[in-house]
């Protein structure tokens, strides 16, 4: 692959792997630890990730158990999970916190799938502005010892790029909708 076009595929990827993170963070009805790595507590004055500050496992489908190395931060773990847009009230034992997470109303999985072709479509764009700036970038090229043929060629592989992660966005939206709608 050409210099020219490394930095363009990079950008692209990162694109691409930043929506693949916000896809595993939208829950699909089954308990899965990833809905957890936006919330932060507050442990000894630095906000920490849960899964930092002690063990999150999966007992059953639906349910995610934290147990904090530090009994002393179950309320701190408790309020952040209450505060967090997840929706879901934790139990407290005293040792350990259960999510249970509800089965998806047929309305809420609906919601969730168009929230999920919306950052499809968010990602796309970004692809596309991506591939914008690289165009930009060969167009700056003529009248410089490199010829039209060759900005023509890295135009056209930047164009291929583009279509590649497309697909890729797409085929990963069609699979987390399919994710979420089954039931």
């Amino acid at each position: 692959m050409d210099e020219r076009l490394k930095a363009f595929d990079e950008k692209m990827t990162k694109t691409y792997n930043n929506l693949m993170q916000e896809f595993g963070a939208i829950r699909a009805g089954r308990a899965n630890p990833r809905v957890l790595d936006r919330i932060t507590v507050d442990y000894y004055g630095t906000q920490t990730p849960i899964q930092q500050v002690g063990n999150v496992n999966v007992p059953e489908p639906r349910m995610l158990q934290i147990q904090p190395w530090d009994t002393s931060l179950l309320k701190a773990i408790e309020k952040a999970i209450q505060k967090s847009d997840l929706g879901i009230n934790p139990t407290n034992d005293g040792k350990v916190i259960r999510l249970v997470f509800p089965e998806l109303t047929e309305e809420r999985r609906k919601d969730l799938v168009k929230d999920v072709r919306k950052k499809g479509e968010g990602a796309k764009v970004a692809v596309r502005n991506i591939r914008r700036d690289a165009n930009d970038s060969f167009k700056k090229l003529k009248g410089t010892e490199v010829s039209e043929d060759t900005i023509k060629e890295l135009e056209t592989e930047m164009q291929k790029l583009t279509d590649k992660y497309i697909k890729e966005i797409d085929g990963a939206v069609e699979e987390k909708s399919k994710e979420i709608m089954t039931v």
